[in-house]
């Protein structure tokens, strides 16, 4: 009778340790001081870090969705591991946090080492420009459970911030200035829609295709030196504007959002027109080119604003706070914890 092994049963723990060897210099680029332990233990282990007085933790969990299986079909995996790191910072950032230590899972039914080196090098990259170390991470052989070539990935965010400089959104009022910065595209949200319109026209050619997997942007080190004048954050991913604005303000307020504030970008007009999508469901599907929202006093705008295009970012004022029950006027949307209007 044979003798079976782990490896007849689909999983390779060779190729799991060849994986390890090859991404930790990847994994030491991100390193900080606060960590005290190495890749491949059982848990990584951190302290705190120690210019916090009062230091309050923020975690943040999410994956990459459908935008994996574009990248899959178009073998290209350099970037999905920023969009993973990008969809969990981000969401840290809104409380105010810095983003400190980040988890990966990596599941696929048989582990190819090239792939997946490529995937994590991503994941890599996206935590040296958010800042966090990549503490640890788990790679799962699961034979059987995934179609051949198939990967899935989730992330793991803790972040820190002082608890008397926690962004809240609770002194946000009528009148405060609404600043957008740019997405890099639909980021990593939408793609189940995308990809039936794909479907529907019958696929897209690769200069569409590079469009669609531009990496998710990583806010964090330009909005951090506004962090102290921001009265709420808001990050545009699922759920659009229609679904995201309202989680930064109580229900006695919207927001008036002026739709041509900023030049749509064409990817989304492609889309719209492909898929016969009318305004409403874009605006609670994509972020339309605004990926990240600050929202600040009047008398602060212009300096949040310069300190934002100083960064690099390219920041406009896309609208204000009103009361809730606010019309909308002629291409304005309006969107309280009521719902949305168009105007």
């Amino acid at each position: 009778m044979p003798r079976l092994t782990y490896r007849d049963a689909g999983v390779d723990i060779d190729a799991g340790n060849e994986l390890v060897r090859r991404i930790a210099p990847a994994v030491r680029r991100t390193r900080r001081p606060e960590l005290l332990s190495d890749l491949g233990g059982f848990a990584a282990l951190a302290t705190l870090p120690q210019n916090y007085r009062d230091p309050v933790l923020v975690m943040g969990t999410d994956g990459v969705g459908t935008k994996l299986r574009l990248a899959i079909d178009h073998d290209r995996h350099d970037d999905v591991g920023q969009d993973l790191v990008a969809m969990c910072v981000n969401d840290v950032l809104v409380a105010g946090a810095e983003p400190f230590l980040f988890l990966d899972y990596y599941a696929t039914g048989a582990l190819d080492v090239d792939v997946a080196e490529r995937v994590i090098n991503g994941i890599a990259r996206g935590c040296e420009l958010a800042g966090c170390a990549l503490a640890g991470g788990e790679t799962a052989e699961m034979p059987g459970f995934y179609p051949v070539g198939d990967y899935d990935l989730a992330g793991f965010c803790v972040g820190v911030v002082e608890r008397d400089a926690i962004v809240t959104g609770d002194a946000i009022d009528i009148g405060d200035v609404l600043i957008g910065l740019d997405s890099s595209g639909p980021h990593a949200n939408g793609y189940s829609l995308i990809r039936r319109i794909l479907n529907d026209q019958g696929g897209a050619a690769d200069d569409l295709v590079d469009r669609l997997l531009e990496p998710t942007r990583i806010y964090v080190r330009s909005v951090n030196p506004v962090l102290e004048l921001a009265r709420g954050l808001c990050h545009i991913t699922g759920g659009g504007f229609v679904d995201n604005l309202p989680r930064m303000f109580g229900d006695h307020l919207a927001a008036a959002i002026d739709l041509d504030a900023w030049q749509r970008p064409t990817v989304f007009d492609l889309l719209q027109q492909a898929g016969g999508i009318d305004e409403i469901e874009m605006l609670r599907t994509f972020n339309l080119g605004i990926g990240f929202v600050v929202c600040v006093a009047e008398s602060d705008a212009r300096e949040v604003l310069e300190t934002l295009r100083s960064s690099g970012e390219r920041a406009r004022v896309i609208g204000r706070m009103v009361s809730n029950g606010s019309d909308p006027t002629s291409g304005q949307l309006v969107v309280s914890n009521d719902g949305a209007l168009l105007g």
